[in-house]
């Protein structure tokens, strides 16, 4: 981060947050970077502290040192959004019409289906935005100071700036402070994502970039790793850098997902048109003979007939599902929508290490004088475990053990105590602490580590570290032989040959050397007398391996069309590297560093993204990754942005999808995600965009499967009034809400269930565009299935009047001879919308493939949806209670013969179409093949006559 973006990131502090004007000002006077002596000036401070009634008037001047949200409680708007939705309101629209039209029961059905739908969506998407409480609950709540020339602690709220900070090993940094005396280790990891441990001290940097590079500043959020320091107290609150992550990470608003753009549109569409033909046909029920009573009970018969009322329910459910099936694969979705957001990817960004690596770094060669092996290969070679034992005698980490299975400590260290433990010569932390006589801690400048230990009688010199720190201080080297032979210019060659080689392979490279002390020699008390005249042992490769599976998840990701950016805190080549080995990108293609990135204008980054090629972006800052993601999402792009550290929470939110990883992430991280990924695993993403997709196709078979039946249950109705009364009307509004809530649910959420179909994630993804209802779908539920649906159910409605002695203008009302025959042709009506929806039900598992590809019986659960079904039906159809309910009569077997062929009419004429569709796309394609065939020839023909 740019020091400009900082000042505008702390103008830009949220609302309602004490302006502490003084603060900013002096914070612009106050340059964490230059020397102590004007700092502490201009600070108005001293290496005393402040006294207790300095501080008291500074917290009333700064606030304290907590941070706020903006914003309060928005779980009222998201309740109230339930009832917005258009479904909704043209539902309540009926419930108030059918009260007024007197029928009491109507209204109370479908109030109830209102609020039912309402509470379930509110229960599952209901997500409190907790990341700024993640964020505080990350600081601790004690820090200690230097208050009136005292050391004491205090809470971490009452912190100033001025105020001198005590921070030591273990402690968490709780305010952005420069180191005035001591050293420390710190993890940054949580703000620049840098796996590696950092090393503070007070000498001032010459970097004039990026804070959290400077050398003598800690930050709020951090944690000490090793060493004790002071420091002299900057920025507090919402102006530290954590506070910025915080304002960033509120400035975002989540967006509805495609699903629920298109859902929400077309169910306004439905609306209308439902609205708009119930209006239409109330003058043409009342001059059709009927009260306004009836023409109003006709007209909500219309609009309920037109309204889908299990569509939202059933979407929310098959969502649900898909949120259970994708954590037990190990992700875990918070928002119902993303389940379908996931289908829509089109970009991946994600971090390097612990994402695309498995966070442990590992020793994977060594190098000794005469040549270099594999480290698992190193078992019998007597310099190799002296070259791991003088490596682990120079460590503060401690390995795993049962108690502490991942260990303590630097990564790198770890790593090098693990090499130690498989060649046979572990390190015991009680031993080498009592072995320990001197300790020259990891020092960031000279980039090496040394100890002075006691072994067997004899002082040694272990020092390990950077090959450019540690080379110049060797004079000698360990030949094959063991003897100590001159390092002399060649050999040097040699060795900076084969650092580049591994460098350039993505390894980091720590070079261990020793020194043996002559007997009666006293131990060196200064660093420079201790790392001179070094016997170089060898050198240490080591890796943070890819993970096993990333390799064919990527494949599987531009299999299916997606782009893959790494955006990380690491190091560029390093980076590139590992993206290289898990296929991301190719040789050659972009690395951006951070600062590169910063120096971009928006119209240059709009045309690197659109060039389609896969790019590392390196040591970001959050405002980049955020920029990035908005750039993408301004394309058209469906962006999955993972991250683990405080940094990444902006990104997290803005991002269409926002992935966290569960074991390595922070409590922040896991809030501003939409899914957290509980093994940290990048196949797990491409696993949920599989499962995206197939509940995204899954939404469109059920929404085929309940829009084919409003045809079939507003035809009635049409031909009622069409008709002028002299059709009675054949569907009730009641037996249309059994259809609706009743039949026709269990069933659609098997649907949501089916299994993919083949080449799922061999298509592209789909634009943003791409509806979940389009002219395709509308055609084949309403124009073909409803249709064939509708003439069998006015087919049998008829033939059943017909039968029984019935003609047009016939009255059927209660207390003629043909009101039996009416309601056993009524019943034939709601029976035969049943059995069309088995067939629908076996045609919509399908978009293009054959039912026989896929198997009749595959789907169990839509089995059992169709038994449900048909025992609901038998219900409604026999029971006397029902029957007085529902307006039914009791079928005879020769009726229900009639309405038995219904679904393999239904579903052979669907699957004609299909196949018809198959033959169609296949001549279509050879016909292309011809064609590009054809053109090659003809190239290649003149090729040669030219």
């Amino acid at each position: 981060m740019t020091r400009s973006s900082h000042t505008d990131e702390r103008e830009a502090h949220p609302p309602g947050e004490p302006d502490n004007a003084e603060q900013a000002d002096n914070a612009e006077e106050a340059d964490e970077r230059r020397q102590s002596a004007e700092l502490f000036r201009d600070l108005r401070t001293s290496p005393s502290g402040l006294s207790s009634r300095e501080a008291t008037r500074r917290q009333l001047i700064y606030g304290p040192n907590v941070l706020t949200r903006s914003g309060g409680r928005r779980w009222p708007g998201e309740l109230l959004s339930q009832f917005t939705q258009p479904l909704a309101i043209l539902l309540a629209l009926a419930a108030v019409l059918a009260w007024a039209g007197g029928t009491p029961a109507l209204s109370v059905a479908v109030v109830a289906v209102i609020l039912l739908n309402a509470g379930f969506a509110f229960v599952q998407e209901m997500q409190a935005e907790r990341a700024v409480e993640a964020l505080a609950a990350f600081l601790p709540p004690t820090a200690r100071v230097v208050r009136d020339e005292v050391r004491c602690e205090i809470a971490a709220r009452d912190l100033v700036p001025g105020d001198i900070l005590v921070v030591s090993e273990g402690d968490r940094v709780c305010a952005d402070a420069r180191i005035i005396e001591g050293t420390l280790t710190l993890d940054l990891s949580s703000l620049t994502g840098e796996s590696l441990p950092v090393t503070r001290s007070p000498e001032p940097s010459d970097d004039t970039g990026s804070l959290l590079e400077a050398h003598e500043l800690v930050f709020s959020g951090t944690t000490c790793s090793g060493g004790e320091a002071e420091a002299v107290v900057t920025r507090t609150g919402m102006h530290t850098e954590l506070g910025r992550i915080a304002a960033l990470s509120q400035r975002v608003h989540t967006e509805r997902s495609p699903l629920e753009t298109q859902v929400r549109r077309a169910t306004w569409i439905i609306a209308v048109v439902a609205v708009v033909i119930g209006a239409a046909f109330l003058p043409i029920g009342v001059a059709a003979g009927l009260g306004w009573s009836a023409a109003i009970g006709f007209s909500i018969g219309l609009i309920v007939a037109n309204v889908p009322e299990g569509l939202l329910p059933t979407i929310t459910l098959a969502l649900a599902a898909g949120v259970r099936e994708l954590a037990a694969g190990g992700a875990v979705v918070k928002r119902l929508s993303g389940v379908e957001t996931l289908g829509s990817t089109t970009v991946i960004c994600t971090d390097k290490t612990g994402t695309l690596t498995e966070n442990r770094m590992r020793v994977t060669r060594l190098w000794l004088a005469g040549g270099e092996m594999d480290a698992d290969r190193a078992v019998h070679e007597p310099r190799a475990a002296l070259l791991a034992a003088s490596a682990a005698a120079c460590t503060t980490a401690e390995a795993p053990t049962p108690a502490q299975p991942q260990g303590s400590g630097d990564p790198t260290e770890l790593a090098i105590l693990r090499l130690a433990e498989e060649l046979g010569v572990a390190v015991e932390p009680a031993r080498r602490k009592a072995a320990r006589r001197t300790i020259f801690p990891f020092d960031a400048h000279l980039k090496r580590m040394s100890t002075v230990n006691d072994e067997a009688g004899a002082t040694t010199v272990h020092t390990n570290g950077a090959p450019e720190a540690v080379l110049p201080c060797c004079t000698h080297l360990l030949d094959p032989r063991g003897k100590r032979v001159e390092l002399d210019a060649a050999l040097r060659g040699e060795l900076s040959a084969t650092i580049d080689g591994y460098a350039a392979s993505g390894l980091r490279v720590l070079a261990i050397a020793h020194h043996v002390l002559d007997d009666g020699q006293q131990a060196p008390a200064e660093r420079s007398a201790a790392e001179s005249d070094l016997t170089l042992i060898g050198l240490v490769a080591m890796a943070d391996p890819a993970r096993d599976g990333v390799a064919e998840a990527v494949r599987d990701a531009h299999l299916a069309g997606i782009r893959i950016h790494v955006i990380t805190g690491d190091y560029g080549l390093t980076a590139a590297e590992i993206a290289r080995q898990v296929g991301i990108g190719h040789v050659g293609s972009p690395v951006l560093a951070g600062d590169v990135l910063d120096r971009m204008s928006d119209k240059d980054l709009d045309e690197l993204l659109s060039r389609r090629e896969e790019i590392v972006f390196a040591r970001t800052s959050p405002e980049a990754k955020l920029r990035i993601c908005e750039a993408l999402r301004a394309r058209g792009e469906v962006v999955a942005m993972t991250g683990d550290g405080v940094n990444d929470a902006p990104a997290l939110r803005h991002a269409d999808i926002g992935v966290a990883m569960g074991k390595s992430g922070t409590d922040v991280a896991r809030e501003a995600a939409t899914m957290v990924l509980t093994d940290d695993n990048f196949a797990t993403i491409v696993s949920a965009v599989d499962a995206g997709r197939r509940v995204f196709d899954n939404v469109r078979k059920f929404v085929l499967y309940i829009f084919a039946h409003a045809v079939p249950e507003v035809v009635p109705f049409l031909v009622f009034a069409l008709s002028g009364g002299h059709i009675p009307l054949p569907l009730t509004v009641l037996q249309i809400l059994a259809i609706d809530l009743g039949t026709e649910t269990l069933p659609a959420l098997a649907l949501g269930r089916e299994p993919a179909e083949p080449g799922l994630m061999s298509r592209p993804p789909r634009s943003r565009k791409t509806g979940v209802i389009d002219r395709a779908l509308l055609f084949r539920a309403w124009a073909f299935l409803g249709t064939i649906s509708a003439a069998l159910v006015m087919g049998g409605f008829l033939f059943t009047l017909w039968h029984a002695g019935w003609h047009p203008g016939d009255p059927t009302g209660s207390g003629t001879p043909l009101h039996q025959a009416y309601l056993e042709a009524t019943t034939i009506t709601f029976v035969g919308i049943v059995a069309c929806q088995i067939g629908t039900a076996f045609a919509a598992r399908t978009d293009r493939a054959s039912l026989f590809t896929v198997g009749v019986w595959t789907n169990r659960l839509l089995l059992w949806g169709i038994a449900f079904e048909l025992a609901f039906t038998a219900a409604v159809v026999y029971a006397p209670p029902l029957q007085h309910i529902f307006g039914t009569a009791a079928l005879s077997p020769a009726q229900l013969a009639v309405v038995a062929p219904f679904p393999l009419i239904v579903w052979g004429a669907d699957e004609v179409l299909r196949w018809v569709r198959r033959h169609r796309d296949a001549t279509r394609d050879a016909t292309l093949d011809t064609s590009v065939t054809s053109r090659l020839v003809e190239g290649r023909t003149a090729q040669q006559a030219g």
